[in-house]
């Protein structure tokens, strides 16, 4: 970074000490207040409200609730930054002042408690700082901003639906797409890498057929339960045994439910499981591997129907543009010490952002924000207890407000001047 990119990126960050109080009680009410997939009126109304006061021009209910603001500010680049917006089914187990008690119907019609248990309520507090910073900085930069709050990431539909609602053709073509997540880690360490960055990440429903009895007369019956046992321990071998060790897949079976009463053995059971995998020909074969497994399950038992194999959700990989990665490297370290940009592994985290940039067929670029305490992190590594720090999804994730708040915001400046520069 020249040093004149240098002084403007440190002059539009000045105003982020005075709009921190603002964006930590912005943080705090998305929290407090989570909304499922599709759900997300409160919280687009907000960042709506944030984008027109800052003078950008606004779009809402893209792909149903998503939002976009435009910032034209002179000839130059554009430049979009996305921010996910929606929150989990999770009974929220923080203890924190601001946790959620919000409790919501959800899409099958089950009343479930919801918490921002995966920090989008973050996103949505670090891309309204830095459109707040861009617009009441325009002379120091050139080009045009497009700020992008996208529902439903959590189940995959979210940035299709706005895709399909027709985005493209209501705002101008960005020449790159950014976006970031806060993960575990120390707070304010940023971790990139060129290439793929997050999994494919495919999910299912299995529901299995069987024939119900009498608990006391298990021989009338075909046991669903004993069939579900059965596959959710095969399915456990393809990993250990169909897929390469040089090769990386996770499969997780999440959900297994049957029958009602200990005494009444039911007439169905359902496997709810998820897959992940970086290469598109070993996703494939776990792909053929459950189907496979699933129905020689189910024709073992003497099953009276095939089991119906229904999926749920979808991503594709996220893959970073190496050109345009480097570009943002570079800015981070040019800003920020060298201790706080390092790079990453691949994560089993699946992620639809991806979906933007393979859409209009631009370069995008997809990082990590550290969340936790850092002397605790610290501590946590040098105990070989990272596995312990709960994880995104966990009912106890709660990123720490500060650095971690400053440091998304300083993020999504900085990697926006290597395009915005004047």
């Amino acid at each position: 970074m020249c040093q004149e990119i240098q002084r403007q990126t440190e002059k539009i960050l000045t105003g982020l000490d005075g709009l921190l109080p603002d964006l930590e009680a912005i943080y705090k009410e998305v929290h407090s207040q989570p909304e499922l997939s599709m759900q997300e009126e409160r919280t687009a109304n907000l960042a709506a409200a944030h984008l027109r006061a800052n003078g950008y021009e606004v779009t809402t209910g893209i792909g149903k609730t998503g939002v976009v603001g435009v910032l034209k500010n002179g000839e130059g680049p554009t430049i979009m930054l996305r921010a996910d917006m929606d929150a989990l089914p999770v009974r929220e187990a923080t203890g924190l002042s601001y946790a959620s008690d919000v409790m919501a119907t959800d899409s099958e019609g089950k009343t479930v408690s919801v918490m921002h248990a995966c920090g989008h309520d973050m996103h949505v507090s670090w891309l309204i700082g830095a459109v707040a910073l861009f617009a009441q900085h325009r002379d120091s930069w050139r080009g045009t901003l497009i700020a992008l709050f996208q529902p439903a990431e959590e189940t995959g539909e979210g940035a299709r639906a706005m895709i399909n609602d027709g985005l493209f053709n209501r705002v101008p073509k960005p020449d790159a797409i950014l976006g970031q997540h806060v993960m575990v880690g120390s707070s304010g360490v940023i971790s990139y890498r060129s290439g793929v960055v997050t999994s494919a990440g495919d999910s299912f429903q299995i529901l299995l057929f069987g024939r119900g009895a009498h608990g006391s007369m298990p021989q009338a019956s075909i046991d669903p339960v004993v069939m579900a046992a059965s596959t959710v321990l095969r399915l456990q071998t393809i990993v250990s045994r169909e897929v390469a060790p040089t090769d990386a897949a996770v499969l997780t079976v999440g959900s297994l439910q049957a029958g009602t009463k200990e005494n009444v053995i039911p007439d169905e059971a359902i496997i709810k499981l998820n897959v992940r995998t970086f290469d598109a020909n070993v996703r494939a074969r776990v792909l053929a591997a459950i189907e496979r497994i699933v129905n020689a399950e189910a024709e073992a038992s003497g099953a009276p129907r095939k089991p119906e194999i229904t999926p749920l959700d979808r991503y594709a990989f996220v893959k970073n543009d190496p050109e345009a990665t480097k570009r943002v490297a570079d800015a981070f370290r040019s800003y920020f010490p060298a201790e706080r940009v390092q790079e990453t592994q691949p994560t089993t985290a699946s992620e639809d952002f991806g979906s933007f940039g393979t859409g209009w067929q631009v370069p995008s670029v997809f990082w990590f924000v550290g969340g936790n305490d850092p002397t605790m992190y610290a501590e946590a590594k040098a105990a070989g207890k990272v596995a312990d720090i709960p994880t995104n999804h966990n009912p106890r994730f709660a990123p720490i407000i500060r650095p971690t708040l400053e440091a998304g915001v300083e993020a999504l400046v900085v990697a926006s001047l290597a395009w915005l520069n004047p």
